[in-house]
């Protein structure tokens, strides 16, 4: 509350009129009080005076005071008052209150000495006649300039204590009600002043929490009014500018959302301002765990922070390429200064290289392995014709074999060309799919008949074990055959003879999943994750003369299909590969 400019204002009054009325409040009171009292004092005196008069003539004819008495009862019962007579002596002669003879002395009472004295005296004190308060007024009694008595009136204290209150009350309640009128008028007059500037600070508050109010200006002409006309103008003006600041924020947020480059903008010592998604991916990190923390706490690379270092201390744009560990990542960095718009700050960007890098390392292998498998058939038939050159040809058993050798390899070279060209195809997408619902069974029937033969030749025992209920797939029944094919073919070139080769498949949710399950010699784990590579051979030892390109197909026609192709496999006990292909 303390806090509050309206108990600022208001309080201060409030303390003022309280403190300026109720100071008032007790003057009046003990004014009118005193007042009161010197007004009941004065008229007891009058009344005195008079009463005495009244009875100087009787008093001076002395005992047995009859009379005396009897206008002592008189005029005590119409003032409503008590009426007392005392002689110079100190012995009462008239009493109204009670019978005269019963009382003491009044000879030490301080209103009878002054009136003994010649003086007329009034004092509030303790009766001990009548044991209350009362106030006294007592005048001499004189006859011929002598004092003869003394004359006494009294009113009990109460009474006036009585009046008193009623007018002390009077007082403090107007005073009360004037101090509650004078609190709402204040109150009242301190919300009217201030609530242009409560109208202001909940549009502040609004604006700082995000919303852009809707100014409405106070027609008011004092200074508050002005105020609050000044501030809509500036809120008008605010709205606008938040709102093109916004929108370029939003862009400049989804530029480097999307960006793949790694973005970071580092201040003079040290410390991350800013960090893209894609900074964060690069570096593993959390945005509120870069921002505010240093470089070297956020990229953990010793070389990437030194590219920073060289750009502060140069002030020139500085590049590095290098390679993170343990995740092998290549990352291009590059550093530039930002002397004009954050002046001591930079600008890094951090480029992921890792895939154009391992593009450059598969054209090399490919090349490579292109280069290798050519080479073979062509030294091969380089041979074989040098030595049909140096007279092999004179030798007609000789010449001929050395021709179906030739002719063998050339086959080798056309195959290779062939499955060269149909991986580019489909790779590039230029393969169309005759895709129609097909029962899995006679997926498989085709290419089990096809490869029973050479199964048979090779010591095989291959057969079909498929449920013939399963749902149709969606697939091109000439592409799925050669990949099955393909893994047949495998499967028994790697299977010793007396060996078995199983093909099946069953439904997983809404794909149907085949399988090629030989009891050949496995696959070593270091090349499943690499069997479906090109040119790729996991022992070359017993591959034979294959290119390596079939599982690189087969991957890419069952990928084709939104499906997936994998392999289990393990040393000594055979391999089982896999493919999926969606429900019809």
């Amino acid at each position: 509350m303390r806090q509050s400019l309206r108990w600022r204002v208001a309080l201060p009054y409030i303390l003022l009129l309280t403190v300026a009325l109720g100071g008032l409040g007790l003057f009046l009171s003990n004014y009118v009080r005193t007042t009161y009292l010197n007004n009941q004092r004065s008229i007891l005196l009058n009344e005195t005076r008079a009463f005495a008069t009244i009875l100087a003539p009787d008093l001076q004819q002395g005992p047995p005071y009859t009379s005396v008495n009897k206008l002592n009862d008189q005029y005590a019962g119409q003032l409503r008052v008590r009426a007392t007579i005392i002689l110079p002596s100190g012995v009462v002669v008239g009493e109204s209150s009670m019978d005269a003879t019963q009382l003491d002395n009044h000879l030490d009472r301080p209103e009878i000495i002054k009136a003994l004295q010649g003086q007329e005296d009034s004092e509030i004190r303790f009766s001990d006649t009548l044991r209350i308060d009362m106030l006294f007024a007592a005048t001499p009694i004189k006859q011929a300039n002598q004092i003869i008595g003394v004359a006494r009136l009294a009113i009990p204290l109460s009474q006036i204590q009585s009046n008193m209150a009623v007018i002390g009350n009077t007082i403090f309640g107007t005073s009360a009600m004037t101090i509650i009128l004078a609190i709402l008028l204040a109150i009242i007059l301190t919300n009217y002043t201030i609530l242009p500037l409560r109208r202001l600070t909940e549009t502040v508050n609004q604006m700082d929490s995000g919303e852009i109010p809707h100014p409405n200006p106070s027609d008011r002409l004092d200074e508050i009014g002005r105020l609050d006309r000044a501030f809509s103008l500036m809120t008008s003006r605010l709205n606008t500018q938040i709102k093109e600041l916004t929108a370029e924020r939003g862009k400049l947020a989804t530029v480097l959302a999307k960006m793949t480059d790694g973005i970071l903008i580092v201040d003079g010592e040290g410390c991350v301002q800013l960090i893209n998604p894609a900074a964060q991916r690069l570096f593993k990190v959390s945005e509120p765990e870069a921002i505010g923390h240093t470089l070297v706490e956020v990229i953990r690379n010793h070389q990437l922070v030194e590219l920073w270092r060289n750009c502060l201390q140069t002030g020139e744009q500085q590049i590095m390429t290098l390679e993170t560990a343990p995740d092998r990542v290549f990352v291009q960095g590059i550093a530039i200064p930002l002397p004009q718009n954050l002046p001591g700050s930079t600008l890094l960007v951090y480029q992921d290289l890792t895939r154009v890098r391992r593009l450059e390392i598969v054209r090399r292998d490919f090349i490579s392995n292109v280069s290798h498998e050519l080479r073979t058939p062509l030294a091969s038939l380089k041979a074989l014709t040098e030595t049909l050159m140096e007279g092999a040809l004179e030798d007609p058993p000789a010449a001929r074999r050395f021709l179906v050798q030739m002719d063998t390899e050339v086959d080798n070279l056309t195959q290779m060309v062939q499955e060269l060209l149909e991986l580019t195809r489909i790779e590039s997408g230029k393969v169309p799919l005759n895709q129609m619902p097909i029962q899995p069974y006679e997926l498989l029937k085709p290419a089990i008949d096809r490869m029973q033969l050479q199964a048979e030749r090779a010591g095989l025992n291959l057969h079909l074990d498929c449920p013939q209920d399963l749902p149709p797939v969606k697939g091109d029944p000439e592409r799925i055959e050669q990949v099955l094919v393909n893994l047949l073919h495998n499967a028994i070139k790697f299977t010793l003879p007396g060996g078995e080769i199983m093909v099946s498949a069953y439904q997983t949710d809404n794909l149907v999943t085949f399988f090629v399950k030989d009891s050949g010699v496995g696959i070593d784990p270091d090349a499943l994750t690499r069997i479906f590579e090109r040119f790729y051979k996991a022992d070359r030892s017993r591959s034979g003369r294959g290119t390596g390109l079939g599982l690189s197909i087969a991957r890419h026609l069952i990928e084709a299909h939104g499906g997936r192709i994998w392999a289990e496999s393990e040393i000594g006990q055979g391999s089982t590969f896999y493919f999926t292909i969606p429900l019809a």
